[in-house]
């Protein structure tokens, strides 16, 4: 199999990213999806080793190939591919890139050119949309060069037009899959679309923001985007798409008020990151909620014909002409049309690297070669998700293997421990395990593995403190008035909880034992809602992670009473420990290993410990983990062991005392 394939690279709208005849590239689809992996460097986060660039927005690509649907003219499948991972998404469409299609088919005899333009009819192959295409071809050749100007890229480029026929529930079957044009979901309103790709709009306000951010300020919000990231879990599962958990459909979308009765402020992610600018198909979904009455983004009503509507995005706006039909309720959009440009970067070899596809022998080599799995029992951009990925970055090169981060979130952390626990002994599926797995929730609850008989300890990672944290509605200046307050008034004041067995959740029961005081206790799915809920006044406090806490405190949305630690933060070095506040026995420092499934040989924990080691050693890795609020603790796999048997003997103690288990649970918890 050829290691050199053709390859043509292309800046398509605000995208960039290799296009290829579909007979450049290997036959079959895994095949063919392996040399993408390749062709951009997907395992490498920085993509060095490919023509990626490091981000969803350069790790794009076009397959082209002549339609064999009638009408159409060319076929052309978008393909995302990952960064830091090996993975290829074919389920959704580029917009973007698509701006590329015709103007490449053109320059590759696919499609004769007019003199003066060509329209081409372009067949989605990811989501079986049609669209027209209008490229500038003076004297039957492609011209890149024009006046025209999008925001997002620099200078000015021949138009294309864009004019999407179809593309409204191309996707689901329905341009509201849900049934609804507003669901609620953990008591937020979103609004399920596909139009011309499958959206979640969320209005910004009611996830605490403005929804005019710079991405960079989104994107550093943690909590922000695991609850975005919790709400588009669900969404997926309500429109038919599955678990989307490792897909990139649906995309969320904060909206909140444009500039005139015309526009919309839009903030699209990637869905865990917020975009520079905006995705073509995703502008299109958003306008055609705010064009279409009922939505979270519904603007005025528009009567039947062509609309000049907007997008504001963070680079600028998307200008899109909308045809509505109908009317009342039945009103519809019927086409969006709108102008993008792109430009020829370079046309060559590409030389594949020699690990992308299956060598003879391969399967006699030793198990080491084969990727190894880091689950992580919460969902991707959190902080455990971040330390997770942070030292898979650093063990692939040291083990001389891939390493894949596998976010298996649910049931506080019991669906990734009970995988991992059921997994081979073979030391290629690694546990990224934390307090709430090992010692808080087996403590609460009985559950479907044993947290010491179950898993070979490898190796100590780090821990973080746990902060105290108020709404800054709450009149109480310190701890002492609080807790004067709450004696005051039982009952007066909620707290958030991240889920039953999590450290949020036991930092409230301790600080209720120690302080004889009664607060109302509410449990969201996950941190990232319970601190938005808090920020948002639902709850008036919390026990959150410093990197939980951290944008909110910094931003004035929550303010920080105590450390519930044994030692002040060098972060905050005004706000004391609980202890210095009267408050003593609060001590609820998060920690975070790595973990085996038992039975794995011995000779394994040991080297993987010594590669883990070798990373928490690096003073890149120590510095990321101080500036995610965590420390790095490196160890031994047995004072790992003696970690989690001292840690669950303690919480154990503790639900004792609180009588948090319930009734039917206690014998099995206190064994």
């Amino acid at each position: 199999m050829s290691k050199t394939i053709p390859c043509v690279l292309m800046r398509a709208g605000t995208s960039r990213g290799p296009f290829f005849l579909r007979e450049w590239l290997p036959a079959g689809d895994e095949a063919r999806d392996q040399a993408l992996i390749g062709a951009i460097g997907a395992s490498d986060p920085l993509q060095l080793d490919g023509v990626g660039g490091g981000s969803t927005l350069n790790s794009k690509v076009a397959i082209v190939s002549r339609s064999s649907v009638p009408g159409c003219d060319l076929d052309y499948l978008f393909a995302q591919v990952g960064v830091g991972h090996r993975s290829v998404d074919t389920r959704p469409n580029c917009g973007n890139m698509l701006s590329g299609v015709a103007p490449f088919a053109i320059e590759q005899g696919l499609v004769p050119a007019q003199d003066g333009s060509t329209k081409v009819r372009v067949h989605n192959v990811n989501t079986g949309a049609r669209i027209d295409v209008t490229v500038r071809t003076p004297g039957r050749r492609v011209t890149y060069e024009g006046d025209a100007r999008i925001d997002g890229v620099a200078g000015t480029a021949a138009p294309i037009l864009l004019d999407f026929l179809d593309a409204w529930g191309a996707v689901t079957g329905q341009v509201f899959p849900t049934g609804q044009r507003i669901d609620r979901i953990q008591g937020v309103e979103v609004s399920c679309i596909d139009a011309a790709m499958p959206l979640m709009v969320v209005r910004a306000a009611d996830l605490g923001v403005s929804g005019r951010e710079k991405p960079v300020a989104l994107d550093a919000d943690a909590a922000l985007l695991e609850r975005i990231e919790s709400l588009r879990l669900e969404a997926g599962l309500r429109m038919g798409l599955g678990d989307v958990s490792n897909s990139v459909v649906p995309k969320p979308v904060l909206v909140s008020a444009g500039d005139s009765p015309d526009s919309i402020t839009s903030r699209y992610f990637t869905p865990r990151r917020c975009h520079a600018s905006h995705a073509v198909t995703g502008a299109i979904g958003v306008a055609s909620a705010f064009a279409l009455p009922g939505t979270v983004a519904s603007g005025v009503a528009r009567a039947a014909g062509c609309h000049q509507l907007s997008v504001l995005h963070p680079a600028g706006q998307i200008d899109i002409e909308v045809e509505m039909g109908g009317e009342g309720d039945g009103v519809s959009v019927q086409r969006a049309a709108l102008v993008r440009t792109a430009r020829k970067i370079m046309q060559g070899d590409l030389h594949l690297p020699d690990y992308v596809f299956s060598r003879p022998g391969e399967s006699d080599r030793p198990a080491a070669r084969k990727p190894l799995t880091l689950i992580v029992p919460t969902s991707a951009g959190g902080g455990n998700d971040t330390m997770a990925r942070i030292i898979a970055a650093k063990l692939a090169p040291l083990l001389g293997q891939e390493v894949l981060v596998d976010n298996r979130a649910g049931a506080n952390g019991a669906v990734a421990s009970e995988y991992v626990a059921a997994a081979e002994p073979d030391g290629q599926t690694l546990m990224f395990g934390y307090v709430a797995t090992h010692a808080m929730n087996p403590a609460l609850q009985k559950l479907g593995y044993d947290p010491v008989a179950d898993f070979a300890p490898v190796g100590l990672v780090g821990s973080s403190p746990t902060l105290m944290v108020v709404h800054p509605a709450v009149p109480a200046a310190d701890v002492s008035a609080l807790v004067a307050a709450l004696r005051a008034e039982p009952g007066r004041y909620g707290y958030a909880s991240a889920g039953d067995g999590t450290p949020p959740h036991f930092a409230a029961a301790l600080f209720q034992l120690a302080t004889g005081t009664t607060v109302r206790g509410s449990t969201y799915e996950g941190a990232a809602p319970a601190i938005a809920d808090t920020a948002s006044g639902r709850a008036q406090l919390m026990f959150p992670s410093l990197f939980t806490a951290s944008p909110f405190v910094h931003s004035g949305r929550l303010r920080a009473l105590a450390v519930a630690g044994a030692q002040r933060l060098p972060a905050l070095p005004g706000v004391p420990t609980l202890a210095e506040a009267g408050v003593a026995g609060v001590d609820v420092t998060q920690w975070y290993g790595l973990f085996a499934p038992a039975r794995t040989p011995p000779a394994r924990v040991l080297a993987l410990n010594a590669a883990l080691n070798q990373v928490l050693a690096d003073p890149d890795v120590v510095r990321l983990f101080e500036q995610h609020g965590a420390r790095v603790e490196a160890g031994t796999p047995a004072m790992l062991g003696e970690r989690v048997q001292a840690e669950l003997a303690r919480w154990r103690a503790v639900v004792d005392r609180s009588g948090l288990a319930r009734p039917e649970q206690r014998s099995a918890v206190l064994e």
